[in-house]
């Protein structure tokens, strides 16, 4: 184990403000943030990993700007990148959890306790390549999208962990390359993305089965009939798929390639990040149609929406840049460039404040965890981590003593 500490000054950024339509027809009216005020009577924590530095890192918000408040070397093998990925936090605040995919012959997931970041048990198998994770409301049970990065272009799975144990309990076969996971509001339904199949996937967190599924190919968005997995996926010669659509969607190359599902707050909607389409799609879980689609900047990945509905915030990884948008509307609010290169996951405080944002970097240049001030829309500060930032997570604020 290891700790180190650093600061970086405060930055102001400007930012690009654009007026983007929600759907069709003009922008709709959005008041203007309240003037910044930064918060000194409270400080703020996140967790990040470093992808190819086998490091967990605590990052701190305080009045004297962004740190790393306390870093912790991850993994088992000490001759390999196991590289931590997907990072959640129980609703209790109480544990850390943490997959890693590089591993042979599989991933795993790992608990700890948050504040010491120490390990609870040791981790719990899963399948290839386990990237996003959460947990039901209760904190029983972990679902993870085994994302299968190295693997075979074939269905993969969702795993699902009971984490007072630590058991893996079922895996649920769900599409090719499952990604951006997470649980609804309520806790009875998981969201999960398929990046070549355009696919969003709809799981009943007690059943641990596909309820629903949803095609967000362009232009062919609409419900997907046929749950079958093997038989939306036969006759794949990758990267081109072929499924029945009931006649929605043609065949080919993805065109969406979603990357994340984030459910929003009062689980009307589900917002889906198109990264190829360069657009979000708004799902109503309701009538199971798309409601809305929102452009955006090069390549939104990751997705994050503010406890109180007001904001929706999206990496551009391919842009590197951040997009704000209000939340209601999709109208943009602002973008702003991030620190380095090859952003990647989005964070809110619980208190709608600030967005902590992972940025990776590239070849051997450190990652960066950027904060964002969600009143303005400013970059107000920076702190280095270790190569590749990618998941993160908000964990807690707390009244500075």
């Amino acid at each position: 184990m290891m700790t180190r500490t650093f600061q970086v000054a405060s930055l102001a950024i400007p930012i690009v403000l654009m007026a983007c339509s929600a759907a069709a027809g003009e922008p709709h009216a959005v008041s203007a943030p309240p003037a910044a005020t930064p918060d000194t009577s409270r400080v703020y924590y996140a967790y990040v990993g470093a992808e190819s530095a086998d490091l967990m890192h605590r990052v701190r918000l305080g009045p004297d700007g962004v740190s790393v408040d306390h870093t912790v070397s991850v993994g088992e093998i000490a001759v390999e990148v196991e590289g931590p990925h997907g990072f959640n936090v129980s609703p209790d605040g109480a544990y850390v959890y943490m997959t890693t995919g590089h591993g042979v012959p599989g991933g795993k997931l790992w608990k700890f306790h948050a504040g010491p970041d120490t390990l609870v048990a040791r981790p719990a198998p899963l399948g290839y390549f386990p990237a996003t994770l959460d947990l039901t409301a209760d904190g029983q049970y972990a679902f993870v999208a085994n994302f299968n990065l190295h693997g075979e272009h074939v269905p993969s799975t969702v795993s699902v962990v009971y984490t007072p144990d630590l058991v893996e309990v079922a895996r649920i076969t769900t599409c090719t390359m499952p990604h951006g996971l997470r649980v609804d509001p309520s806790g009875l339904f998981a969201y999960s993305m398929c990046m070549m199949d355009d696919q969003l996937v709809e799981i009943d967190t007690r059943s641990f089965r596909v309820a629903r599924r949803f095609s967000v190919a362009h232009g062919g968005e609409g419900p997907v009939h046929d749950h079958d997995v093997q038989a939306l996926s036969a006759g794949r010669d990758m990267p081109a798929m072929t499924h029945d659509l009931s006649g929605a969607a043609p065949s080919g190359a993805p065109t969406c390639s979603p990357t994340w599902a984030e459910p929003s707050p009062d689980g009307s909607v589900v917002y889906v990040a198109c990264n190829k389409a360069d657009e979000i799609l708004v799902i109503d879980r309701g009538s199971w149609a798309l409601e809305r689609r929102i452009p955006t900047g090069r390549g939104p990945y990751n997705l994050d929406v503010t406890p109180d509905g007001r904001i929706l915030v999206a990496s551009l990884k391919q842009g590197g840049q951040v997009q704000f948008f209000a939340a209601a509307t999709g109208e943009s609010l602002g973008v702003v460039p991030s620190s380095t290169t090859v952003t990647h996951g989005v964070a809110v405080s619980s208190d709608s404040r600030y967005a902590f944002v992972s940025v990776e970097g590239k070849g051997a240049e450190a990652g960066k965890v950027d904060v964002y001030d969600l009143a303005t829309f400013q970059l107000i500060g920076s702190a280095e981590v270790g190569q590749q930032a990618g998941g993160i997570v908000f964990w807690k604020s707390e009244i500075l003593r």
